[in-house]
């Protein structure tokens, strides 16, 4: 059994991610396979989420480790890091793509086939997917090359911080199809049990992106250049890597060619459910966007980089959430497609009482220590006090997030499409962009701030009664009906 610990504390050795690789290969993996009709739940789902968690967090270096490089530039660092920041948005959007198709679209109808036992849809689910990955990955690459400048100047660019942005955008796109290929099979190599690899995979890729960040940005002076080819190549790197293992003889499902040709009621199917991930990348992309403008609007290029440094924070506070309920789904899933009613309902209850727990701890640490987490991004007095201020607003009632992860995961896991893309929206885009426009008018920049705390309240509890309300019956109803014991 490989010590996760060790493996965090040993990032910067190459050698040692290679051999551990080569040790997993060697043990044909075939153990490591999860059964979730067994064992305790609760146990099931730390075993998935930890390593989940910790490849997610590893995934969000690239972005963020560019973040911090680049906001410590000797000249012109907050310029920089703001310009950055507006690509974000861009990012985002790109990346909903990848949930479209992979963890919130084509995985959960993997892990339901496996359960019922149909082993060939399950693998030709993985292969369209693998497809439909490549097909938008080459679409939005286009789109990006050809119409970045009306993008990143309606995300809140001004003619001081768009060469910024555009530096960075423009060779971010050339790997959009390494990233979505990567993000969505890692979805399926972590339904299949495999945690473990999904974990090296991010792991692999962050690895190569730390060491050739500061190489590139400063030792090379490409600045925002220099981040961009960091992360595209170590994308690219991640991506043969989690292919090469699901064509390999060591997973149950083998990506084949013959799984890729595109079967439109599949589709269909993979992409009614991963709408409800799609969904909620996508609104997350046009609330950065409303929030750029409105940021700027009311306080400047300064308050676009505060947004920068908020959305910051909270990607990294926000990923472990998001992996306990990554590392739920396969199991509620799996149990939900053998009629195991009973289980399912504790691994949702889990999923609420872990993220619920999380996320009130946050909450404090945020309070008790707003400027430290500037200072990781920024060397600029302004925007760091500014930063502070905003983190202790923008955060408020944060474990309110724990009822919308736990709510909108069942939803998902259990194929339930509508309930998840309504919820979706109805926080993000009915909640949210709303007040952050007019909120403003009454508490001035502070109001930008203020929308995303108002929409955890009413967005979170709303998610959650909801799905008790409609979905509990029905597990309720599975008892004594299930078909693994």
């Amino acid at each position: 059994m490989i010590n996760y610990v060790q493996i965090t504390l040993n990032l910067h050795n190459w050698e040692y991610i290679v051999a551990l690789v080569r040790q997993e290969y060697n043990q044909g993996m075939k153990i490591h396979q999860a059964d979730f009709s067994k064992g305790k739940v609760s146990t099931l789902i730390l075993r998935v989420s930890f390593p989940l968690i910790i490849a997610e967090l590893v995934n969000l270096l690239y972005n963020m480790v560019d973040r911090i490089y680049i906001g410590h530039l000797a000249e012109n660092g907050s310029v920089a890091l703001t310009g950055l920041g507006l690509c974000f948005p861009v990012i985002s959007l790109i990346s909903a793509f990848a949930k479209l198709y992979g963890p919130n679209g084509g995985a959960p109808l993997c892990a339901m086939a496996r359960g019922r036992g149909d082993m060939k849809e399950a693998s030709l689910v993985m292969g369209n997917s693998f497809t439909l990955s490549v097909i938008t990955g080459f679409v939005l690459m286009l789109v990006v090359f050809v119409f970045n400048k009306p993008i990143l100047y309606a995300f809140g660019a001004s003619d001081y911080t768009y060469p910024y942005a555009r530096d960075y955008l423009l060779i971010y796109s050339i790997g959009t199809i390494p990233v979505l290929v990567t993000l969505s099979m890692n979805a399926f190599i972590n339904s299949q049990g495999f945690a473990m690899i999904g974990m090296v995979t991010v792991l692999i890729g962050a690895v190569i992106n730390i060491i050739l960040d500061p190489i590139l940005i400063f030792i090379c002076g490409l600045g925002v250049k220099g981040a961009a080819i960091a992360t595209v190549f170590s994308q690219t790197v991640s991506c043969v890597f989690a292919v090469s293992f699901l064509c390999s003889k060591s997973v149950e499902l083998r990506l084949h060619f013959s799984d890729m040709h595109l079967g439109l009621g599949r589709c269909k199917k993979i992409i009614a459910l991963g709408t409800s991930g799609f969904t909620m990348g996508a609104t997350n992309s046009v609330v950065q966007l409303v929030c750029n403008k409105c940021a700027f609007i009311w306080g400047g290029d300064l308050y676009v980089g505060v947004m920068t440094i908020l959305n910051s924070v909270r990607e990294v506070y926000s990923t472990v959430m998001n992996g306990i309920g990554s590392g739920a789904s396969p199991v509620m899933s799996f149990n939900y497609g053998a009629r195991n009613g009973e289980r399912t309902i504790k691994a949702s209850n889990f999923t609420l009482v872990c993220t619920l727990a999380y996320s009130f701890l946050v909450w404090i640490i945020i309070i008790a220590f707003p400027h430290a987490m500037a200072m990781l991004f920024t060397q600029d007095g302004a925007m760091i006090e500014a930063s502070a201020s905003a983190l202790r607003i923008y955060f408020f009632g944060f474990f309110f997030m724990a009822f919308q992860t736990a709510g909108q995961q069942t939803f998902v896991a259990l194929g339930k499409a509508k309930q998840a893309i309504f919820f979706s929206l109805f926080r993000k885009v009915i909640i949210v962009v709303p007040l952050t426009v007019f909120l403003p008018y009454l508490l001035g920049i502070d109001g930008v701030m203020w929308a995303e705390p108002v929409s955890n309240v009413i967005g979170g509890l709303a998610a959650y009664l909801s799905m008790r309300h409609t979905v509990m019956p029905e597990l309720k109803a599975m008892k004594g009906k299930n078909t693994l014991q």
